[in-house]
């Protein structure tokens, strides 16, 4: 077993992780909970997923995936948790704070990167930062993503800010390519400056169930990486079924996913609340496997404040305060940002905006 790894790479949050020693348990404990407007202090550092042996017995344990019973429990959180006033802004502004602002269009240019790059600096206008009484914090996007060509441009546009540059590799969206060529392109994109790569996997792969060769290429991709950050696009909208979807996300964090993701943005269908539980129960055991925290990542169709709060009550609700960080949790969103900052305004005024008095790229 491989939860003394808890203790060897300091990986506890403040929120003490209980650490697995002689005669404890063989379930670790998910981080203890705490209110979700709890701040987590700046040096809660969390060790990065080392990965592990492909393990074909661990992931026959976690097959069986019922569907109906998932789709009961996210039925029942978004029915009986309704977030209000206050509480409902503090929410979005932590959303503003765990969100990927993303442009991924085949007409993008390196202008509307640096026109994206100037709104993650700046997410709110001056009025509303000053109504809600935030002037002096520092709310903005985790990361910009981009295609690779403009990760340079990202980069430049937003040194010294603290934003995160993240870029979409390996023949995205479809990761068709050779292995060499997708290899080659993450390491264009860390040489560029991208700290955070989002790959996607080839989805015959998990048709297949070829685990040993997904799991090789994954493997070679985080590799590839370096210290840049690897998140694992599962295009789950392909996959057909939930069972696939666990499977395929054990798999990559076996293999050293340091975030699992839903969709490229691409797919008929995207981020789905159901999927995105699944997605989570397989973060859990993988946690409580070997004492590792990997991150979630929605992506596709989140374009809402009302699906935001949505996906953020379901991260507390399955794994607790600690992946309401963007260290662990972020969404991929082009559009989201907006109507958030629409329902603020909403917020202070009681009056809703019109889309084009809020500045996107």
């Amino acid at each position: 077993m491989k939860r003394n790894r808890a203790e060897t790479k300091g990986q506890e949050m403040s929120s003490t992780i209980r650490e697995a020693g002689a005669g404890a348990p063989k379930i670790m404990p998910l981080p203890a909970r705490a209110a979700a407007n709890t701040p987590l202090p700046l040096e809660h550092g969390i060790a990065r997923n080392p990965g592990m042996k492909l393990d074909l017995g661990f992931l026959e344990s976690v097959r069986s995936v019922n569907r109906s019973a998932l789709e009961r429990r996210v039925a029942t959180l978004t029915k009986r948790r309704s977030i209000k006033a206050d509480n409902q802004a503090a929410w979005l502004l932590r959303a503003i704070a765990c969100m990927d602002l993303t442009t991924l269009n085949s007409n993008d240019t390196d202008e509307r990167v640096r026109r994206l790059c100037a709104k993650a600096i700046n997410p709110l206008r001056k009025d509303i930062v000053e109504g809600l009484g935030i002037s002096g914090e520092t709310i903005r996007p985790a990361a910009v993503c981009v295609y690779h060509p403009f990760v340079a441009t990202a980069v430049d546009a937003l040194r010294g800010t603290g934003i995160h540059v993240a870029a979409v590799s390996t023949a995205f969206p479809h990761g068709l390519a050779p292995l060499s060529t997708r290899l080659q392109e993450i390491e264009a994109s860390v040489k560029d400056g991208a700290d955070e790569i989002d790959v996607v996997i080839p989805r015959g792969l998990v048709y297949g169930a070829k685990w040993r060769e997904l799991f090789n290429e994954i493997v070679a991709m985080r590799a590839a990486c370096g210290e840049a950050h690897l998140k694992v696009i599962l295009g789950t909208g392909d996959l057909a079924t939930l069972r696939n979807v666990m499977l395929a996300s054990m798999v990559a964090m076996m293999a050293g996913a340091d975030f699992i993701k839903t969709s490229t943005g691409k797919e008929s269908v995207n981020a789905t609340l159901p999927v995105g539980l699944a997605m989570l129960r397989a973060i859990r055991a993988y946690f409580e496997e070997t004492g590792y925290l990997i991150g979630f990542k929605p992506a596709g169709g989140i374009s809402t404040a009302k699906v935001s709060l949505d996906w953020l009550v379901l991260m507390k609700e399955e794994l607790g305060r600690p992946w309401l960080e963007p260290e662990l949790f972020r969404f991929g969103a082009s559009s989201l940002l907006t109507d958030i900052e629409r329902q603020l305004e909403h917020h202070l005024t009681g009056h809703y905006s019109a889309n084009h008095r809020h500045a996107m790229a």
